[in-house]
Protein backbone atom coordinates (compact mmCIF):
# COMPACT_ATOMS: atom_id res chain seq x y z
CA UNK A 1 0.00 0.00 0.00
CA UNK A 2 0.98 3.53 -0.70
CA UNK A 3 3.18 2.85 -3.83
CA UNK A 4 1.11 5.57 -5.77
CA UNK A 5 -0.72 8.85 -5.27
CA UNK A 6 -2.88 11.37 -7.23
CA UNK A 7 -1.27 14.43 -7.56
CA UNK A 8 -2.51 17.94 -8.77
CA UNK A 9 0.79 19.44 -10.44
CA UNK A 10 0.78 21.25 -13.64
CA UNK A 11 2.95 19.49 -16.47
CA UNK A 12 4.98 22.68 -16.14
CA UNK A 13 5.47 22.38 -12.83
CA UNK A 14 6.70 18.72 -13.26
CA UNK A 15 9.13 20.09 -15.98
CA UNK A 16 12.60 20.50 -15.42
CA UNK A 17 15.94 18.97 -14.61
CA UNK A 18 15.30 19.32 -11.10
CA UNK A 19 11.81 19.62 -9.41
CA UNK A 20 11.13 19.53 -6.39
CA UNK A 21 9.03 16.32 -4.97
CA UNK A 22 5.28 16.81 -5.09
CA UNK A 23 3.44 18.19 -1.98
CA UNK A 24 0.91 15.73 -2.31
CA UNK A 25 3.37 12.58 -2.44
CA UNK A 26 2.41 11.58 1.23
CA UNK A 27 -1.27 11.43 1.14
CA UNK A 28 -3.21 9.07 2.71
CA UNK A 29 -3.60 5.84 0.09
CA UNK A 30 -7.57 5.76 1.05
CA UNK A 31 -7.87 9.16 -0.04
CA UNK A 32 -5.41 9.24 -3.50
CA UNK A 33 -7.82 5.55 -4.06
CA UNK A 34 -10.40 7.78 -3.73
CA UNK A 35 -9.86 10.63 -6.05
CA UNK A 36 -8.75 8.33 -8.67
CA UNK A 37 -11.95 6.45 -8.53
CA UNK A 38 -12.81 10.19 -9.57
CA UNK A 39 -10.75 10.62 -11.79
CA UNK A 40 -12.22 7.24 -13.69
CA UNK A 41 -15.40 9.08 -13.49
CA UNK A 42 -14.71 12.30 -15.72
CA UNK A 43 -14.69 14.18 -12.04
CA UNK A 44 -11.66 16.52 -13.26
CA UNK A 45 -10.51 18.37 -16.67
CA UNK A 46 -7.50 16.82 -18.20
CA UNK A 47 -4.26 18.28 -16.91
CA UNK A 48 -5.70 19.05 -13.37
CA UNK A 49 -5.17 15.12 -11.81
CA UNK A 50 -2.60 12.46 -12.35
CA UNK A 51 -1.74 9.50 -10.66
CA UNK A 52 1.81 9.17 -9.91
CA UNK A 53 3.83 6.27 -8.68
CA UNK A 54 5.60 6.71 -5.46
CA UNK A 55 9.15 5.55 -5.87
CA UNK A 56 12.67 5.88 -4.25
CA UNK A 57 13.91 9.24 -5.46
CA UNK A 58 17.41 9.58 -7.44
CA UNK A 59 19.58 12.30 -7.71
CA UNK A 60 17.64 14.65 -10.33
CA UNK A 61 14.61 11.88 -10.86
CA UNK A 62 10.76 12.27 -9.95
CA UNK A 63 8.09 10.24 -9.63
CA UNK A 64 6.60 9.47 -12.92
CA UNK A 65 3.09 9.60 -14.00
CA UNK A 66 0.98 6.22 -14.24
CA UNK A 67 -2.31 7.61 -15.30
CA UNK A 68 -3.56 10.75 -16.89
CA UNK A 69 -7.21 11.96 -17.89
CA UNK A 70 -7.69 11.62 -21.58
CA UNK A 71 -11.20 12.72 -22.76
CA UNK A 72 -10.23 11.40 -26.33
CA UNK A 73 -12.79 8.67 -28.12
CA UNK A 74 -11.62 5.23 -28.00
CA UNK A 75 -12.15 3.01 -31.15
CA UNK A 76 -13.28 0.34 -28.85
CA UNK A 77 -14.65 1.44 -25.61
CA UNK A 78 -15.97 4.54 -27.37
CA UNK A 79 -16.21 7.65 -24.85
CA UNK A 80 -16.78 5.25 -21.75
CA UNK A 81 -13.55 5.58 -20.66
CA UNK A 82 -11.35 8.89 -19.48
CA UNK A 83 -8.13 7.87 -17.84
CA UNK A 84 -5.30 6.51 -19.50
CA UNK A 85 -2.12 4.58 -18.43
CA UNK A 86 1.42 6.27 -19.72
CA UNK A 87 3.94 4.57 -21.44
CA UNK A 88 6.09 4.39 -18.12
CA UNK A 89 3.52 2.58 -16.82
CA UNK A 90 2.49 0.04 -19.52
CA UNK A 91 5.42 -0.69 -21.42
CA UNK A 92 7.67 -2.73 -17.97
CA UNK A 93 3.74 -4.58 -17.46
CA UNK A 94 3.42 -5.06 -21.08
CA UNK A 95 6.41 -7.07 -21.50
CA UNK A 96 6.77 -8.94 -18.25
CA UNK A 97 2.63 -10.41 -19.31
CA UNK A 98 4.26 -11.42 -22.78
CA UNK A 99 7.19 -13.10 -21.32
CA UNK A 100 9.25 -10.81 -22.60
CA UNK A 101 13.26 -11.82 -21.69
CA UNK A 102 15.04 -8.85 -22.65
CA UNK A 103 13.52 -5.02 -23.47
CA UNK A 104 15.30 -3.81 -26.07
CA UNK A 105 15.21 -0.27 -26.50
CA UNK A 106 17.31 3.09 -28.05
CA UNK A 107 19.01 5.08 -25.37
CA UNK A 108 16.86 7.56 -24.79
CA UNK A 109 15.16 5.55 -21.80
CA UNK A 110 18.05 4.48 -20.05
CA UNK A 111 17.25 7.46 -17.72
CA UNK A 112 13.53 5.19 -16.89
CA UNK A 113 15.54 1.63 -16.28
CA UNK A 114 15.35 2.06 -12.53
CA UNK A 115 10.91 2.84 -12.64
CA UNK A 116 10.79 -0.22 -15.04
CA UNK A 117 12.65 -2.26 -12.26
CA UNK A 118 10.70 -0.75 -9.68
CA UNK A 119 7.20 -0.98 -10.97
CA UNK A 120 7.87 -4.73 -11.35
CA UNK A 121 9.31 -5.30 -8.20
CA UNK A 122 6.49 -3.56 -6.93
CA UNK A 123 3.78 -6.32 -8.26
CA UNK A 124 5.38 -8.24 -7.63
CA UNK A 125 5.86 -10.06 -11.15
CA UNK A 126 8.50 -11.43 -13.74
CA UNK A 127 10.96 -8.77 -14.57
CA UNK A 128 12.57 -8.35 -17.99
CA UNK A 129 15.95 -7.36 -18.66
CA UNK A 130 15.62 -3.62 -20.08
CA UNK A 131 18.84 -2.97 -22.25
CA UNK A 132 19.51 -0.07 -24.31
CA UNK A 133 21.25 0.65 -27.25
CA UNK A 134 21.86 3.75 -29.58
CA UNK A 135 19.51 4.55 -32.32
CA UNK A 136 19.87 4.21 -35.92
CA UNK A 137 20.71 7.66 -36.79
CA UNK A 138 20.46 8.51 -40.10
CA UNK A 139 21.65 11.68 -41.81
CA UNK A 140 19.56 14.03 -44.03
CA UNK A 141 16.86 12.57 -42.32
CA UNK A 142 14.44 12.28 -39.22
CA UNK A 143 13.22 8.75 -37.67
CA UNK A 144 10.96 10.25 -34.64
CA UNK A 145 7.28 8.74 -34.85
CA UNK A 146 6.60 12.56 -33.60
CA UNK A 147 8.64 14.14 -36.09
CA UNK A 148 7.75 12.06 -38.94
CA UNK A 149 3.93 12.53 -38.06
CA UNK A 150 4.36 16.62 -38.47
CA UNK A 151 5.85 15.97 -41.70
CA UNK A 152 2.77 14.29 -42.95
CA UNK A 153 0.27 16.52 -40.97
CA UNK A 154 2.32 19.84 -42.46
CA UNK A 155 1.72 17.99 -46.22
CA UNK A 156 5.46 17.54 -46.98
CA UNK A 157 5.38 13.92 -47.70
CA UNK A 158 2.31 12.10 -48.39
CA UNK A 159 2.54 8.89 -45.53
CA UNK A 160 3.96 7.02 -43.64
CA UNK A 161 5.11 4.97 -46.73
CA UNK A 162 6.67 8.27 -48.47
CA UNK A 163 9.64 6.73 -50.32
CA UNK A 164 11.56 10.00 -48.66
CA UNK A 165 11.27 8.82 -45.50
CA UNK A 166 13.24 5.77 -43.84
CA UNK A 167 10.51 3.76 -42.14
CA UNK A 168 10.26 0.47 -43.22
CA UNK A 169 6.82 0.80 -45.30
CA UNK A 170 8.81 3.94 -46.99
CA UNK A 171 12.16 1.86 -47.67
CA UNK A 172 9.57 -0.97 -49.26
CA UNK A 173 8.04 1.61 -51.47
CA UNK A 174 10.71 3.10 -52.57
CA UNK A 175 11.98 -0.51 -54.06
CA UNK A 176 14.58 -1.45 -50.90
CA UNK A 177 14.60 -5.46 -50.88
CA UNK A 178 14.05 -6.70 -47.25
CA UNK A 179 17.64 -8.53 -47.32
CA UNK A 180 19.49 -5.39 -48.07
CA UNK A 181 17.57 -3.45 -45.10
CA UNK A 182 19.10 -6.80 -42.80
CA UNK A 183 22.47 -6.48 -44.42
CA UNK A 184 22.65 -2.62 -43.65
CA UNK A 185 21.75 -3.25 -40.21
CA UNK A 186 23.68 -6.53 -39.83
CA UNK A 187 26.84 -4.27 -41.20
CA UNK A 188 26.49 -1.78 -39.12
CA UNK A 189 25.64 -3.74 -35.58
CA UNK A 190 24.33 -2.94 -32.02
CA UNK A 191 26.29 -0.03 -30.20
CA UNK A 192 25.94 2.14 -27.33
CA UNK A 193 27.84 5.18 -29.14
CA UNK A 194 25.59 7.48 -30.49
CA UNK A 195 26.34 7.72 -34.30
CA UNK A 196 24.93 9.24 -37.73
CA UNK A 197 24.98 6.86 -40.89
CA UNK A 198 25.31 8.53 -44.15
CA UNK A 199 22.64 7.21 -46.69
CA UNK A 200 25.11 6.27 -48.98
CA UNK A 201 26.14 3.33 -47.50
CA UNK A 202 22.58 1.92 -47.75
CA UNK A 203 22.87 3.02 -51.49
CA UNK A 204 25.88 0.95 -51.80
CA UNK A 205 24.53 -2.44 -50.83
CA UNK A 206 21.68 -1.79 -52.99
CA UNK A 207 23.70 -1.32 -56.13
CA UNK A 208 25.83 -3.91 -55.48
CA UNK A 209 22.45 -6.28 -54.58
CA UNK A 210 20.59 -4.94 -58.12
CA UNK A 211 23.32 -4.69 -60.38
CA UNK A 212 23.05 -8.67 -60.07
CA UNK A 213 19.37 -8.97 -59.79
CA UNK A 214 17.43 -6.41 -61.86
CA UNK A 215 17.11 -6.82 -65.46
CA UNK A 216 18.46 -4.29 -67.57
CA UNK A 217 16.08 -1.95 -70.08
CA UNK A 218 16.00 1.21 -71.55
CA UNK A 219 13.73 4.25 -70.48
CA UNK A 220 13.96 7.96 -71.39
CA UNK A 221 13.15 10.52 -68.69
CA UNK A 222 12.62 13.18 -70.86
CA UNK A 223 12.15 12.64 -74.62
CA UNK A 224 12.76 14.08 -77.93
CA UNK A 225 11.85 12.07 -80.72
CA UNK A 226 14.16 11.38 -83.84
CA UNK A 227 13.10 10.36 -87.14
CA UNK A 228 15.71 7.67 -89.06
CA UNK A 229 14.82 9.35 -92.65
CA UNK A 230 17.22 6.62 -94.21
CA UNK A 231 15.72 3.42 -92.59
CA UNK A 232 14.67 1.75 -95.19
CA UNK A 233 18.27 1.84 -96.16
CA UNK A 234 19.49 0.00 -93.24
CA UNK A 235 18.80 -3.97 -94.20
CA UNK A 236 16.35 -4.16 -91.34
CA UNK A 237 13.42 -7.10 -92.95
CA UNK A 238 10.87 -5.77 -91.20
CA UNK A 239 9.76 -1.89 -90.20
CA UNK A 240 8.33 -3.22 -87.02
CA UNK A 241 12.60 -4.78 -86.05
CA UNK A 242 12.62 -6.55 -82.86
CA UNK A 243 16.28 -7.01 -81.14
CA UNK A 244 17.31 -9.10 -78.54
CA UNK A 245 19.48 -7.88 -75.60
CA UNK A 246 20.78 -10.07 -72.32
CA UNK A 247 19.56 -9.35 -68.79
CA UNK A 248 22.80 -8.99 -67.51
CA UNK A 249 24.97 -8.61 -69.74
CA UNK A 250 27.89 -7.97 -67.22
CA UNK A 251 27.13 -11.94 -66.96
CA UNK A 252 29.33 -12.40 -70.64
CA UNK A 253 28.26 -15.51 -72.32
CA UNK A 254 26.94 -17.61 -68.49
CA UNK A 255 23.66 -15.06 -69.33
CA UNK A 256 21.27 -16.51 -71.39
CA UNK A 257 18.29 -14.05 -69.98
CA UNK A 258 17.23 -11.84 -72.88
CA UNK A 259 14.46 -9.35 -73.34
CA UNK A 260 13.19 -7.71 -77.09
CA UNK A 261 13.49 -4.40 -77.64
CA UNK A 262 11.23 -2.65 -80.81
CA UNK A 263 13.18 -0.36 -83.10
CA UNK A 264 11.60 1.53 -86.31
CA UNK A 265 11.88 4.61 -88.08
CA UNK A 266 10.77 6.66 -85.08
CA UNK A 267 12.77 6.22 -81.38
CA UNK A 268 13.31 8.26 -79.04
CA UNK A 269 16.21 9.66 -76.84
CA UNK A 270 16.75 12.19 -73.99
CA UNK A 271 16.51 15.82 -74.27
CA UNK A 272 20.04 15.56 -72.45
CA UNK A 273 21.65 13.55 -75.03
CA UNK A 274 21.30 16.36 -77.70
CA UNK A 275 22.30 19.85 -77.66
CA UNK A 276 22.62 22.37 -80.36
CA UNK A 277 25.78 24.15 -79.10
CA UNK A 278 28.00 22.27 -77.10
CA UNK A 279 31.72 22.96 -76.81
CA UNK A 280 34.34 19.88 -77.24
CA UNK A 281 34.13 18.00 -74.32
CA UNK A 282 30.59 17.29 -75.10
CA UNK A 283 30.43 14.07 -76.62
CA UNK A 284 26.60 13.26 -77.45
CA UNK A 285 24.53 14.24 -80.43
CA UNK A 286 25.13 17.66 -81.70
CA UNK A 287 24.41 19.20 -85.03
CA UNK A 288 28.19 18.48 -86.04
CA UNK A 289 28.90 15.59 -84.21
CA UNK A 290 27.33 11.57 -84.21
CA UNK A 291 26.19 9.98 -81.39
CA UNK A 292 25.83 5.84 -81.12
CA UNK A 293 22.99 3.51 -80.68
CA UNK A 294 23.14 0.84 -77.90
CA UNK A 295 22.51 -2.29 -79.26
CA UNK A 296 21.68 -1.37 -82.92
CA UNK A 297 25.51 -1.11 -83.40
CA UNK A 298 24.75 1.74 -85.53
CA UNK A 299 25.67 5.99 -85.41
CA UNK A 300 22.96 8.75 -85.88
CA UNK A 301 24.13 12.58 -87.62
CA UNK A 302 21.57 15.19 -87.83
CA UNK A 303 20.33 15.99 -90.93
CA UNK A 304 17.59 18.10 -89.38
CA UNK A 305 15.45 19.89 -86.66
CA UNK A 306 11.50 20.13 -86.61
CA UNK A 307 10.98 22.90 -84.21
CA UNK A 308 7.81 23.90 -82.59
CA UNK A 309 6.18 28.15 -82.61
CA UNK A 310 8.84 29.15 -79.82
CA UNK A 311 11.80 27.47 -82.08
CA UNK A 312 12.60 24.95 -79.64
CA UNK A 313 13.49 21.44 -81.08
CA UNK A 314 10.94 19.13 -81.17
CA UNK A 315 12.00 16.26 -83.71
CA UNK A 316 15.50 15.49 -84.75
CA UNK A 317 15.96 14.56 -88.60
CA UNK A 318 19.12 11.80 -88.68
CA UNK A 319 20.90 9.61 -91.10
CA UNK A 320 22.06 6.12 -89.31
CA UNK A 321 25.00 4.16 -90.33
CA UNK A 322 26.97 0.84 -89.28
CA UNK A 323 29.21 1.67 -86.76
CA UNK A 324 33.08 1.01 -88.46
CA UNK A 325 36.38 2.15 -88.09
CA UNK A 326 35.81 5.50 -89.84
CA UNK A 327 32.55 6.20 -88.33
CA UNK A 328 33.26 5.25 -84.66
CA UNK A 329 31.42 7.52 -82.29
CA UNK A 330 32.78 8.99 -79.31
CA UNK A 331 29.75 7.96 -76.77
CA UNK A 332 26.40 5.61 -77.09
CA UNK A 333 23.52 6.65 -75.80
CA UNK A 334 20.13 5.04 -74.76
CA UNK A 335 16.60 5.03 -77.11
CA UNK A 336 13.61 3.42 -76.91
CA UNK A 337 11.26 2.68 -80.06
CA UNK A 338 7.28 1.89 -79.82
CA UNK A 339 7.53 2.78 -75.68
CA UNK A 340 4.90 3.00 -73.16
CA UNK A 341 4.38 6.22 -71.66
CA UNK A 342 4.44 5.97 -67.94
CA UNK A 343 5.83 8.67 -64.69
CA UNK A 344 8.58 8.47 -63.10
CA UNK A 345 9.46 9.86 -60.18
CA UNK A 346 12.84 10.87 -58.84
CA UNK A 347 13.73 10.85 -55.55
CA UNK A 348 16.38 12.64 -53.54
CA UNK A 349 17.36 13.85 -49.58
CA UNK A 350 14.45 15.09 -48.12
CA UNK A 351 16.37 17.55 -46.02
CA UNK A 352 19.37 20.12 -47.12
CA UNK A 353 21.37 20.06 -43.81
CA UNK A 354 22.93 16.45 -42.48
CA UNK A 355 21.54 17.16 -39.15
CA UNK A 356 17.78 19.00 -39.45
CA UNK A 357 17.49 18.20 -35.98
CA UNK A 358 20.61 20.27 -34.46
CA UNK A 359 19.58 23.52 -33.60
CA UNK A 360 23.64 24.85 -34.18
CA UNK A 361 22.69 23.09 -37.88
CA UNK A 362 19.22 24.59 -38.10
CA UNK A 363 18.46 27.15 -35.82
CA UNK A 364 14.79 27.22 -37.45
CA UNK A 365 13.74 23.74 -36.29
CA UNK A 366 13.84 20.35 -38.53
CA UNK A 367 10.47 21.41 -40.63
CA UNK A 368 12.74 25.04 -42.10
CA UNK A 369 15.09 22.67 -43.72
CA UNK A 370 13.17 21.10 -46.30
CA UNK A 371 14.82 20.36 -49.72
CA UNK A 372 12.17 21.92 -52.50
CA UNK A 373 14.08 19.07 -55.11
CA UNK A 374 13.10 15.76 -52.92
CA UNK A 375 10.93 14.84 -55.74
CA UNK A 376 10.82 14.98 -59.12
CA UNK A 377 7.87 13.69 -61.73
CA UNK A 378 8.13 13.21 -64.76
CA UNK A 379 4.87 12.37 -65.89
CA UNK A 380 6.07 11.69 -69.92
CA UNK A 381 8.56 9.17 -69.25
CA UNK A 382 8.67 6.77 -72.15
CA UNK A 383 9.74 2.90 -70.95
CA UNK A 384 10.31 0.19 -73.44
CA UNK A 385 7.08 -1.73 -74.16
CA UNK A 386 8.70 -5.41 -73.49
CA UNK A 387 8.84 -5.12 -69.66
CA UNK A 388 5.01 -3.96 -69.06
CA UNK A 389 4.90 -7.86 -69.08
CA UNK A 390 6.68 -8.12 -65.74
CA UNK A 391 5.58 -4.67 -64.08
CA UNK A 392 3.93 -6.18 -61.30
CA UNK A 393 3.92 -3.52 -58.12
CA UNK A 394 7.81 -3.78 -56.41
CA UNK A 395 9.26 -5.55 -59.74
CA UNK A 396 12.54 -3.85 -59.67
CA UNK A 397 14.30 -2.88 -63.20
CA UNK A 398 17.76 -0.96 -64.15
CA UNK A 399 17.47 1.35 -66.49
CA UNK A 400 19.90 2.14 -68.59
CA UNK A 401 22.05 4.72 -67.51
CA UNK A 402 19.29 6.60 -65.49
CA UNK A 403 19.45 4.17 -62.21
CA UNK A 404 17.33 1.55 -60.40
CA UNK A 405 13.67 1.61 -60.37
CA UNK A 406 10.62 -0.51 -58.85
CA UNK A 407 6.86 -0.36 -59.89
CA UNK A 408 4.99 1.67 -57.12
CA UNK A 409 2.98 -0.22 -54.83
CA UNK A 410 0.18 2.92 -54.53
CA UNK A 411 -0.29 4.41 -57.82
CA UNK A 412 0.28 2.06 -60.62
CA UNK A 413 -3.31 0.72 -62.66
CA UNK A 414 -1.95 -1.93 -64.80
CA UNK A 415 -5.66 -2.48 -66.56
CA UNK A 416 -5.57 0.63 -67.28
CA UNK A 417 -2.06 0.39 -68.51
CA UNK A 418 -0.28 3.43 -66.02
CA UNK A 419 2.94 2.81 -65.06
CA UNK A 420 4.52 4.45 -61.90
CA UNK A 421 8.04 4.03 -61.64
CA UNK A 422 10.03 4.81 -58.40
CA UNK A 423 14.02 5.81 -58.49
CA UNK A 424 15.68 3.53 -56.09
CA UNK A 425 18.94 4.61 -56.21
CA UNK A 426 21.18 5.92 -58.96
CA UNK A 427 24.14 4.62 -61.18
CA UNK A 428 27.45 4.74 -59.66
CA UNK A 429 28.85 8.30 -60.29
CA UNK A 430 30.37 8.24 -63.72
CA UNK A 431 32.59 11.18 -64.09
CA UNK A 432 31.79 11.30 -67.30
CA UNK A 433 28.43 10.50 -67.63
CA UNK A 434 27.08 14.40 -68.31
CA UNK A 435 29.84 14.91 -71.34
Amino acid sequence: MGLAYVCHQSVEEMRGFDPPPSPWRDRPADESLRLFEAMKNGAFDEGQTTLRLKLTLEDSKQDPVAYRVKYLSHHRTGDKWCIYPTYDYTHCLCDSLENVTHSLCTKEFQSRRSSYYWLCNALDVYCPVQWEFARLNVNYTVVSKRKLLKLIQAGIVDDWDDPRLFTLTALRRRGVPPEIINKFVAHLGLTVAQSSIDPAMLDAFLRDHLNVTAPRTMAVLEPIRLRITNYNELGFERADTTLKVKHFPSAGADCTDEWEIAFDEFIYIEQSDFREMADVSYRRLTLRQPVGLRHVNLTVEVVGVERDKNGHPIELLVNAKPVGPESKPKAFIHWVARPVRCEVRLYDKLFLHKNPEDPAEVPGGFLTDINADSLHVLSDAMVDASITRTALPLARFQFERNGYFCVDTKDVRLEEKKFVFNRIVSLREDAGKNV
